[in-house]
């Protein structure tokens, strides 16, 4: 089983309780080449593994004290100051050698989305990092080459928008 590497930190993640969890926690999945599930919100979730003759379904604890929108960032650049991850997706593989992973974030800005793609645009140009502009999309490569989409939209006088970071 390669993906095994997942269990420990979200088990660690599982074992991080807190008293009261944030009311604004992003919820999360993982998909690892459909033998292992993990999703979990600010309620809990639920850890499913079925490969290599290993069968295991444990439900897990809230998210803890793990803050994702404070520490969400590519090669140093977060997301429109006080913007919020709203939802997680991670999908990842591992078959012939051949790793892919394709990871999505949800997230709302508290600014319009010409407004939040101008001030991201110009983060990543301080970092030196090459985007391509298309409206209010966003698109470049990180330092270690994976692929990378900032799409901003209309919500009333704010943005929501998605963050999709592809590796293959």
């Amino acid at each position: 089983m390669r993906l095994a590497f997942l269990i420990p930190p979200m088990m660690l993640v599982a074992a991080c309780g807190q008293e009261k969890p944030a009311s604004d926690s992003p919820g999360a999945s993982v998909n690892a080449d459909g033998n292992v599930q993990i999703t979990v919100d600010k309620d809990g979730g639920e850890l499913k593994i079925d490969s290599d003759g290993v069968k295991i379904d444990l439900d897990i604890p809230d998210l803890g004290d793990m803050d994702i929108n404070s520490d969400f960032d590519i090669d140093g650049v977060k997301l429109y100051p006080g913007s919020k991850i709203t939802n997680m997706d991670i999908d990842a593989s591992d078959k012939n050698g051949v790793d892919k992973a394709t990871v999505k974030f949800g997230f709302t800005s508290p600014a319009a989305p010409a407004k939040a793609a101008d001030w991201m645009a110009g983060e990543f140009a301080k970092k030196g990092i090459k985007i391509t502009r298309t409206g209010n999309k966003l698109s470049g490569k990180d330092k270690d080459g994976a692929d990378f989409t900032i799409i901003f939209g209309p919500d009333g006088a704010n943005a929501k928008g998605e963050v999709v970071i592809t590796k293959s």
